[in-house]
């Protein structure tokens, strides 16, 4: 099989690789956890890369008809920065008792996913071409919000571990480079497709990341198994909000589906390297949880979510 065949065939499971990465990773960091500190190196570049050829995949035309997509856009603000705090803010109560659990969970669950929802937004038949074009608005939205939300949800725990440095950091490395990166390629190349390949960059990004965090995992034992049903019912939750408000916001089929896929995908990869600058070593083990328990979830969303919003049927016109 030549190269061309195999990327295309990675193409179309990618779902499936991506939980055999997350498997390889997690049995790779168990079993050496040596390996750890030096695939976490890996994390930032990795995801920076794979970030860049994602914005490669959206010609720059069309980031201007995304912004021009104001029912589409408000509708991904209102999930996202409404309905999301409120629903965290409910279900992380349990965390109260244990700061370190409830900053990393906060830090993770207030940010919307901007890399692997494209994959499953594309997968459920949701406009992800239109989703990926509202990410670098959703990742600027988050690198205000959570600076505020985090410690406000917290009730004080995050005093001091959220600073504006290391957004600001994560925002130019994973945003702004990646961005002008791909606009650059774009204007030279303009007929370089890299789409091919996203799902061996993806495989690369979840194995470093589970295998070198996976020490820090099993090193917390049982104190994270109470994120779990956190993390389950934010899923439940956020997807139902997320069809709520597509039906309030009356958008097409499609639409409804990426703005449901982006409430309820987090930001797991691009806010890990926010955790790992924080003094506990809890909030980027309870982030990497939510990444395992996540991508299980998304493979039950990208066969449940195409039957609750089906091709065709479009809410009615608001009178």
């Amino acid at each position: 099989m030549d190269a061309r065949r195999l990327l295309a065939a990675a193409d179309r499971h990618q779902v499936a690789l991506y939980l055999l990465a997350l498997a390889a990773g997690i049995s790779l960091g168990a079993a050496v956890p040596a390996v750890a500190g030096g695939l976490e190196i890996v994390v930032e570049p990795a995801i920076a890369v794979l970030l860049l050829v994602t914005f490669l995949g959206v010609p720059l035309l069309q980031l201007g008809a995304a912004l021009r997509d104001a029912r589409l856009l408000l509708a991904l603000l209102a999930v996202n920065l409404v309905a999301v705090p409120l629903i965290v803010l409910v279900i992380t109560r349990p965390l109260a008792g244990s700061p370190d659990l409830l900053v990393g969970a906060l830090l993770v669950l207030l940010a919307p996913c901007i890399d692997y929802v494209i994959v499953f937004t594309a997968l459920a038949g949701g406009a992800h071409q239109r989703l990926l074009a509202a990410t670098p608005l959703l990742m600027l939205g988050q690198l205000l919000a959570l600076p505020v939300l985090v410690p406000l949800l917290s009730g004080g725990a995050a005093a001091g571990l959220i600073e504006a440095g290391p957004f600001l950091r994560a925002f130019g490395l994973l945003i702004v480079l990646p961005l002008l990166g791909a606009a650059l390629l774009q204007r030279l190349a303009p007929r370089l497709d890299l789409s091919a390949a996203m799902a061996p960059l993806m495989m690369l990004v979840l194995l470093a990341v589970t295998a070198s965090q996976t020490p820090r995992v099993l090193g917390a034992g049982p104190a994270l198994l109470v994120l779990v049903p956190v993390y389950v019912g934010f899923l439940v939750l956020a997807t139902a909000a997320g069809i709520l408000v597509s039906r309030l916001a009356h958008l097409e089929t499609a639409s409804a589906r990426a703005v449901t896929f982006s409430g309820a995908t987090r930001n797991s990869l691009v806010v890990l390297p926010l955790a790992l600058a924080m003094p506990s070593a809890l909030a980027p083990a309870a982030v990497v949880l939510q990444t395992l328990v996540e991508l299980v979830g998304m493979v039950v969303l990208v066969r449940l979510v195409p039957r609750l919003l089906r091709d065709g049927s479009r809410p009615p016109a608001p009178r």
